[in-house]
């Protein structure tokens, strides 16, 4: 390997980082016309951010002229254990894996800033770093730096982390050698495709994010279609379903990194103790999660759903003090959850 590759490497592994790669900026330029073309077709909903700033987006040419490399680096966040089982116990919310503990922006940031500060330092260079923070299409990154590929669930698959890893990057003016792109390997499986509750996928790789349960429940900030609220089952926050179907996760070991181990209050957290929280409860039990950015009216509205789906008829009392709450999200959600339950009573 480069010895300068070499260094870096080595320097990002001890901060904790899973694996490392190196490619050109310039290296993802069919992701680009991807993009485009994802939103003409409105697939990106309410997520209008992705619209702006779209050429600096699909070519980081455009982003930052001076780059020179791309050094991509993946963590590690596989869990225990499959959270798939969680989906059959009615009574608890499902909140994402990703999102049970620590928010991963904070932690690969600061690890990021260490490994950018050393390498600027060391060879005299400029450095600019992400984590899902600016306009930088990390996953084709990724894919040029030999890291993982782009699934037909359009997420990274690594052969050695399964579909679990953040990705985070440096731009660099150094000029260093590519690594080799990596290569598909999902061949003719489409468990991810086939499992999505919602059939967000329209062609493997293909993502209408409209119907998707992690936009709806995190990223829709309007009342979620009545087309979904069935289908989104006890998923308070995200989907891992795509996730953990993947038959690459067999080679994944449990995420290292203890910010990414799930809190034991939110690995199973009861419908009925959630949807009583208030703004400054759900800020509390919530501080340092991505869940936090979400607000407590959404929060609660995602719950309600999990709620009318329960099919519990003993939360019927929980619901009643909501239907008059102060975010018409809530209170209208409060009332569809009533009639969906009050079949059962």
């Amino acid at each position: 390997m480069h010895p300068i590759k070499a260094q870096i490497s080595k320097q990002a592994l001890s901060l904790g980082f899973d694996t490392v790669g190196f490619c050109h900026p310039s290296a993802i330029t069919k992701a680009g016309r991807d993009l485009y073309e994802f939103l003409a077709r409105g697939h990106h909903g309410d997520m209008f951010w992705l619209s702006e700033n779209v050429d600096r987006r699909s070519d980081p040419g455009v982003l930052w002229p001076k780059a020179r490399s791309a050094i991509v680096v993946g963590h590690n966040y596989a869990p225990e254990e499959n959270p798939l089982p969680r989906l059959e116990q009615k009574s608890i919310g499902n909140i994402s894996c990703y999102a049970q503990n620590k928010d991963y922006h904070d932690v690969m940031k600061k690890k990021l800033r260490q490994l950018a500060r050393e390498i600027a330092t060391t060879h005299n260079c400029d450095v600019k770093l992400f984590v899902d923070t600016a306009p930088v299409m990390e996953k084709p990154l990724a894919q040029a730096a030999g890291i993982g590929w782009q699934g037909k669930h359009t997420c990274l698959v690594s052969r050695e982390f399964g579909s679990w890893l953040f990705i985070g990057s440096i731009f660099t003016t150094l000029e260093l050698p590519a690594d080799t792109n990596e290569t598909d390997h999902c061949g003719t499986c489409t468990k991810c495709i086939d499992i999505c509750p919602t059939n967000a996928f329209t062609a493997p790789r293909e993502l209408d994010a409209r119907r998707c349960i992690s936009y709806l429940t995190i990223e829709h900030k309007g009342q979620i279609p009545l087309e979904f609220r069935k289908s989104i089952g006890n998923r308070i926050y995200g989907c891992d379903d795509c996730l953990a179907v993947c038959p690459w996760n067999k080679f994944a070991q449990t995420a290292s990194e203890t910010a990414y181990h799930p809190r034991e209050s939110l690995k199973s957290p009861l419908l009925k103790d959630l949807v009583k929280l208030d703004d400054t409860a759900f800020r509390q039990i919530f501080s340092g999660s991505p869940v936090k950015r979400i607000g407590r009216d959404r929060f609660v509205r995602n719950v309600l759903v999990a709620i009318g789906n329960s099919g519990d008829s003993s939360l019927i009392d929980n619901l009643q003090p909501l239907l008059h709450d102060t975010s018409p999200l809530v209170a209208e959600m409060a009332a569809w959850a009533l009639g969906e339950l009050s079949g059962n009573a």
